[in-house]
């Protein structure tokens, strides 16, 4: 029996047994089809592929807590670029953002308050002023030495009420 298959994750099993007998392989390869990576937050009311009229294939999908340019982040950059054929990066962090509404040790205490674990030996990079942490991070990215000179880069905030998209001048 597969150490996994237990009571906890019933309900995910059985949802990919039916996804299972519904798939069909659209002989996708690793490759960003339309030539974009996104970078986007981990909150489960974003879509990304759904958000830029997308689907499966046509982009990578980077996500972390607050849509923040990590040193993972440019790696993973740098891998999609020359191995799998990004040519353009949009990042985009959203409204209504935890990680957008308190400051760092806000973060700790509340943590600490909580469940009694002391997390500040990690930096969860909060933002004060979401559109300059954006800006700084679309610099970053255009500033990585590694990555192509020919990389195109653009900052933009997911309203998550509305749908909208709201380019940000980077």
């Amino acid at each position: 029996m597969n150490k996994f298959q237990n009571e906890d994750f019933a309900d995910i099993m059985k949802s990919n047994s039916q996804f299972v007998a519904n798939f069909e392989d659209e002989h996708l390869t690793g490759t960003a089809r339309r030539g974009l990576a996104i970078v986007t937050c981990m909150d489960s009311r974003i879509n990304p592929l759904a958000v830029v009229g997308m689907k499966s294939g046509d982009a990578k999908i980077l996500r972390n807590a607050g849509a923040r340019v990590t040193d993972d982040m440019l790696r993973t950059l740098v891998l999609a670029t020359y191995l799998l054929g990004v040519e353009r990066v949009l990042v985009m962090p959203h409204t209504d953002c935890r990680m957008a509404s308190g400051d760092e040790e806000s973060i700790h205490r509340s943590i600490e308050t909580k469940h009694g674990v002391d997390t500040r030996g990690v930096q969860f990079k909060m933002v004060t002023d979401q559109r300059a942490a954006l800006a700084a991070d679309v610099v970053s990215i255009r500033g990585y030495e590694i990555l192509p000179k020919t990389l195109k880069v653009a900052g933009a905030i997911y309203d998550v009420k509305s749908g909208q998209l709201e380019f940000i001048d980077c």
